[in-house]
């Protein structure tokens, strides 16, 4: 029977050695030819052997091990088997202290303790839409720690394969952005994302719609009415950002004042927006139909309870109905409508692009310009962007109604001089 003087005088041996205890069946004292000592317990279950690790020596002593190993079989009596109970103790805990690695969960995490808090709520939403469409399917369940920079590269290509290569760039900078955001958080130590670069070349946009494809474009708004044809219109008075009109709830509109004040937390850049409406706006907006909440609700909706959706389809539509309206137009004077091309291709924010364009054109200070369209930066800066408060109301309302007289008379091919031109703010 083994006793603590006993194991203290046990040499060590060449090949691993088990000692048994003499006291409690199966315990053995197992001595590695290394020097190292641990407990062990054997027994059966329903005929085959089994092997239940108890602990190191010393930090077990014999009469712990003695306890563990009687404990132990008195589970066996009960039918249970200690050693699978053990390992499975052992691999949930591994299992749980893993869960918040997948990558799945560090990407709730970091939208919800990150981009939520820390960008616009518009580009909050698009980081969450980017990462459940396009890398949560793909490598959701892999740790983070297990992505590889080919699981990456996987994804980018599949996205420009499938035509939406903007789209792969914007996904690399929210993923890149996530991991960097686990290495501070000591999720991970390294990001897959190194030395990735964006697999598409951008260059900044200069699209603005010219008159010709102004009025065409107004018809075919017209033409695809409720619910992108409003919207459209609105874009184009407004120059709001798609998403700020999209996602806009009646609440937001003061009738009295004709505003319309976008929450800091719906505005890119983080900013509260009071857009101040031009009585073309007001008209478009008090021709659209109430869905669910007629107070509160959202504006743009077709259920009561989302905004609306399928920007890419409705564009398209729109395309459509400008093209119909051109190959009309043709017809009507004469001329072979079946030769009739559409515009360049242009995208929604272009709308935004126009009407900023439309505004300096009719001489609108840059930095009135800027107030409307909410940007921070630019022609005041420095010292003067710190303490220049003042938010050009007056300013922001004379520029867009200008711009709502001025794209009237565009689209009704009116005379455009009837329309004073404004006089720099010093």
């Amino acid at each position: 029977m083994l006793t603590q003087l006993a194991i203290g005088k046990l040499l060590v041996p060449s090949k691993r050695q088990e000692i048994p205890d003499g006291k409690i069946a199966g315990l053995y004292l197992v001595i590695q030819p290394s020097g190292a000592r641990s407990w062990a317990l054997r027994y059966r279950i329903e005929g085959k052997p089994k092997k239940l690790t108890i602990g190191p020596y010393p930090a077990v002593d014999l009469a712990a091990a003695r306890r563990r190993a009687q404990e132990a079989h008195v589970a066996i009596a009960n039918g249970a088997d200690p050693a699978a109970q053990k390992k499975a103790s052992r691999e949930s805990r591994k299992s749980e202290q893993n869960a918040n690695d997948r990558v799945a969960q560090v990407a709730a995490a970091f939208v919800e303790r990150y981009a939520k808090h820390k960008i616009g709520a518009s580009w909050a939403a698009e980081t969450e839409r980017l990462l459940k469409v396009e890398i949560i399917p793909k490598i959701g369940a892999k740790r983070l720690g297990d992505v590889k920079r080919s699981d990456v590269n996987d994804i980018l290509d599949g996205m420009v394969d499938r035509g939406v290569p903007i789209n792969a760039n914007r996904t690399l900078a929210v993923f890149r952005r996530m991991c960097n955001w686990a290495i501070e958080r000591g999720i991970i130590g390294t990001s897959p994302c190194e030395r990735i670069k964006a697999p598409s070349a951008e260059n900044s946009r200069d699209r603005i719609l010219n008159e010709n494809e102004l009025r065409f474009a107004w018809r075919a708004f017209d033409r695809v009415g409720w619910p992108f044809g409003p919207m459209a219109k609105l874009l184009s008075l407004t120059a709001a950002r798609r998403d700020e009109i999209a996602s806009g709830s009646w609440r937001e509109i003061d009738p009295a004042a004709k505003t319309w004040m976008i929450a800091k937390e719906r505005s890119k850049n983080g900013i509260a927006h009071e857009i101040p409406l031009s009585d073309a706006a007001n008209s478009v907006l008090k021709g659209l139909p109430r869905i669910g909440d007629k107070k509160d609700g959202l504006i743009f909706t077709t259920t009561g309870h989302t905004p609306i959706s399928g920007f890419s389809r409705a564009k398209a539509s729109i395309d459509a109905a400008i093209l119909e309206e051109m190959r009309a137009d043709a017809k009507a004077m004469g001329e072979d409508s079946g030769g009739v091309l559409p515009p360049a291709p242009w995208v929604f924010h272009d709308l935004r692009r126009t009407a900023a364009s439309g505004m300096a054109g009719l001489g609108i200070a840059p930095h009135v310009v800027e107030a409307v369209l909410n940007h921070r930066s630019g022609s005041i800066k420095g010292v003067a962007a710190v303490y220049n408060r003042y938010n050009y109301a007056a300013e922001k309302r004379a520029a867009l109604d200008a711009w709502a007289q001025c794209l009237d008379a565009i689209v009704n091919g009116t005379d455009l001089s009837n329309i004073v031109a404004m006089k720099a703010r010093a």
